[in-house]
């Protein structure tokens, strides 16, 4: 029987606001089509989890009773390149996810090992089936430390604030939605920094294998290049 050829894995963690996802996207897109890669955003599992079970989940809740809770979600991963799209029980999540109050919700439920455990064994299930490029906290220093290649993307707090505010006024244009103020962004960005930083469950911080690339002065395109200069030189 011929065996099915090894999956390939690509890891982008970095902190909130430093451009994991749309990098990761377009790094899955530019590398050869024949590789298969996807994109998996597992900072949105985090946030559909956030979203789906209630932001004050892993407070009120048992440890059973979120366990239960927890294995009514099922998530999948369709597509490649630009293209893949997460899937949370059948359906993929929405903008309703994007919030901030969402964003810090994810946060504090990133520091309840239940929920860490539920979505490590997900994120793993889906690297045995795809090639993926995979962005979040600790792709490459928990879920997937055997990768092929890792990168650790950084900023300075206040670049990340202005990026993000870009980012939801763009997505508010022509709407009535409100768009917090820079300073507000800058203080959740740091008050996220140091709860991811100094969790006790899988504290954000570089593999000790990483790439480490801090985009604070560079154009997004100048990231890329760097992410795929160090892809072709370990993988093609």
């Amino acid at each position: 029987m011929q065996r099915a050829a090894p999956k390939i894995i690509i890891t982008l963690d970095g902190p909130a606001g430093v451009g994991k996802s749309s990098l990761g996207k377009e790094l899955a897109n530019a590398l050869p089509p024949e590789l298969g890669l996807a994109f998996l955003d597992t900072g949105a599992m985090f946030r559909a989890t956030a979203y789906f079970l209630g932001e004050a989940a892993g407070e009120a809740d048992g440890p059973d009773s979120l366990a239960a809770r927890l294995e009514k979600l099922d998530f999948t991963l369709r597509g490649s390149g630009e293209a893949s799209e997460l899937l949370c029980n059948g359906r993929v999540p929405g903008r309703e996810i994007r919030s901030e109050s969402i964003g810090a919700a994810a946060s504090r439920l990133a520091l309840n090992r239940e929920v860490r455990d539920f979505l490590r064994k997900a994120q793993q299930k889906i690297g045995a089936q795809y090639s993926l490029v995979a962005e979040g906290r600790d792709m490459g220093t928990v879920v997937f430390p055997s990768a092929d290649c890792k990168f650790f993307l950084d900023a300075r707090p206040e670049v990340r604030a202005l990026r993000r505010r870009n980012q939801l006024l763009n997505q508010n244009a022509g709407k009535d939605a409100p768009v917090p103020d820079l300073e507000c962004i800058e203080r959740l960005i740091r008050q996220r920094d140091e709860q991811d930083r100094q969790r006790a469950l899988a504290p954000l911080r570089p593999a000790e294998d990483a790439v480490i690339i801090d985009t604070s002065d560079l154009e997004r395109a100048e990231v890329l290049a760097k992410l795929l200069a160090e892809v072709r030189k370990k993988l093609l």
